[in-house]
């Protein structure tokens, strides 16, 4: 059976006992976020940078279940910087589209450090299908380890709030609604519905409202069941609600989200481990994972077919000529 996610309730319990007694729960969408804006290769010699290692590892993903991609283009000369150029997210987009036929594109708008509002938005040029919509603000303090090629000798702490307040949000929801981009709005904590309604008041965003939700981030929500049932139950009617873990709960929250009827998110961006002190080989080793979970707990992992047709976005994958 293939549900609309956006129909897909978790608060509504009989709808849950009804789909759990006969073995009727949605299709499970993965997510997969390969990359990220933020740490290379000198957190995990295996996270892809280039344009070409991040089609090989979508391609891996994708033959082991994945059917939404999450991506951020690395400068080609530099792959320790994350790129603002629309040309090489298209090019990337086209290297992942050639070898992933009916994947969902997802291009980042978080810009990487420092990059202003214009360069955030570049990546709308490349024609994604969806983008992610951050909404704040965030106030996040890591340190990035020494990359001596980069010109980093030592590790590097760092602190700064995002500014995705109100403004900053009206500006992203009009420029992706402009291009016909689908925004895929990140919620941290309850404080952030008040942002996303104020999007809708003003149809800056449309239903099915694609909702990811992180879990483990600074400044966001713990990542306890408690804060995992309040925040989906509290997001508004109709979305189609993903879950997001960071590090060493990514396993606990994507299990929450699988035993809820929600969909869920993997990758080398929000976890760089297996398990306890097991470094990840490839990000295809954390689809296989949820994969195997998914299957112990009674739900068929979704077609790229079904994908689209749950989540709203047409049958007809973007290209990229």
């Amino acid at each position: 059976m293939t549900y609309r996610q956006d129909l897909w309730d978790p608060s509504n319990e009989r709808q849950w006992v009804n789909a759990v007694a006969k073995s009727e729960l949605p299709p499970l969408v993965i997510s997969v976020a390969i990359t990220g804006g933020v740490h290379g290769k000198e957190s995990n010699p295996n996270l892809p940078e280039t344009a070409e290692e991040q089609a090989q590892h979508a391609y891996d993903c994708y033959n082991a279940g994945a059917t939404y991609i999450h991506l951020h283009a690395r400068v080609p000369d530099a792959p320790w910087n994350v790129s603002t150029d629309a040309e090489v997210y298209r090019n990337m987009n086209r290297m992942v589209r050639q070898r992933c036929p009916g994947i969902i594109i997802n291009n980042t708008c978080g810009g990487g450090l420092g990059a202003d509002l214009s360069q955030a938005l570049a990546a709308l040029d490349a024609n994604p299908e969806c983008a992610s919509l951050d909404i704040g603000p965030l106030a996040t303090r890591f340190t990035v380890k020494k990359r001596p090629e980069a010109g980093r000798m030592e590790d590097e702490a760092f602190e700064a709030i995002a500014p995705f307040g109100y403004a900053q949000t009206e500006a992203y929801a009009r420029a992706m609604l402009d291009k016909g981009v689908r925004p895929e709005v990140e919620v941290w904590h309850p404080g952030n519905w008040s942002l996303v309604q104020n999007l809708i008041d003003k149809q800056l965003i449309k239903p099915p409202y694609l909702t990811q939700l992180v879990f483990g981030f600074q400044s966001g929500c713990y990542p306890t069941p408690k804060q995992i049932i309040n925040l989906a139950e509290t997001a508004p009617k109709p979305s189609s609600l993903c879950l997001l873990g960071i590090g060493p709960w990514q396993t606990s929250v994507m299990t929450m989200g699988i035993l809820m009827g929600m969909n869920v998110r993997t990758g080398m961006e929000d976890n760089l481990y297996l398990g306890k002190g097991q470094p990840v080989q490839s990000n295809a080793q954390l689809v296989e994972k949820v994969v195997r979970l998914a299957r112990e707990l009674g739900r068929e992992i979704a077609t790229p077919e079904q994908a689209r047709e749950m989540l709203g976005f047409s049958a007809t994958p973007s290209t990229y000529d």
